[in-house]
C-alpha cells in the first residue's frame, strides 16, 4: 500500500511538471535603423526643407527624428509595412506633386502680369516709415488680389523703409519656382 500510494504521488508530482506555466509575454520593439553615419533612417512623409523631398529614405539626427519628424508626422520609421505602403502611395504623391507645381506655375505667371503692388503707410513729411514693410505686408496686400502668396515666400533683402519708392520683391513660390514683383510704398496723406 505503501508503495502505491507513493507512485500515486510521484505521478501527481510529474503531472504539475509537465504542465505548462504561461510564457511571459515578450513585447516586440520597433527598433530605430542606423545609417551608416550613425544617424537614424526615416521615410519622409512631406517634403522638408533642407532634409528631402517626399518619400525618400534619409538619415538624419535621432534627436530631430525622435523629437520633431515623427511626433509631428512628417516622417516614419522605415518597417516592411511603411516601405510596402509608401510604393502605393508614390504614383499618387507624384501626381499631387505635378498638380501642385502647375498651380504655382500659373501663379507665378499672374504675378509676373500684375502691374506694381501699392502699400499704404503712414510716413513722415520726408517719406520715411513710421514702421517698415516686410514679407508679411506684401503676402496681404497680394492675397487681398486673390494671389496666394504666404509671407514665408516673399524674399526681401531688408524691410522697406522710404515711401513713394518702386521696390523689385523677389517670391520664392516653391519647388524652384521663383518671380519677381514690383511694390510701390505711398506715404498715407494724413489730417492736419
Amino acid at each position: 500500500m505503501a508503495k502505491t500510494a507513493n507512485a500515486k504521488k510521484g505521478e501527481a508530482a510529474a503531472k504539475t511538471k509537465e504542465k505548462k506555466l504561461p510564457q511571459k509575454k515578450v513585447r516586440v520593439r520597433n527598433q530605430v535603423k542606423k545609417g551608416p553615419h550613425g544617424g537614424t533612417l526615416v521615410v519622409l512623409v512631406d517634403d522638408t526643407a533642407h532634409v528631402g523631398r517626399q518619400g525618400e529614405i534619409v538619415e538624419v539626427k535621432a534627436g530631430y527624428a525622435r523629437n520633431y519628424l515623427i511626433p509631428y508626422g512628417k516622417a516614419v520609421i522605415p518597417t516592411a509595412e511603411n516601405l510596402r505602403t509608401l510604393d502605393q502611395y508614390k504614383i499618387k504623391v507624384e501626381k499631387a506633386r505635378e498638380a501642385k507645381i502647375a498651380d504655382l506655375k500659373v501663379l507665378a505667371e499672374q504675378l509676373t502680369r500684375l502691374p506694381a503692388v501699392t502699400i499704404e503707410a503712414n510716413a513722415t513729411e520726408e517719406d520715411h516709415l513710421y514702421g517698415s514693410i516686410g514679407p508679411i505686408e506684401v503676402s496681404k496686400a497680394l492675397k487681398g488680389k486673390n494671389l496666394k502668396v504666404e509671407p514665408e515666400m516673399v524674399k526681401l533683402e531688408s524691410p522697406i523703409k522710404q515711401a513713394n519708392t518702386l521696390t523689385e520683391v523677389p517670391l520664392s513660390l516653391g519647388y524652384g519656382i521663383e518671380a519677381k514683383i514690383q511694390v510701390l510704398v505711398v506715404a498715407l496723406q494724413g489730417k492736419k
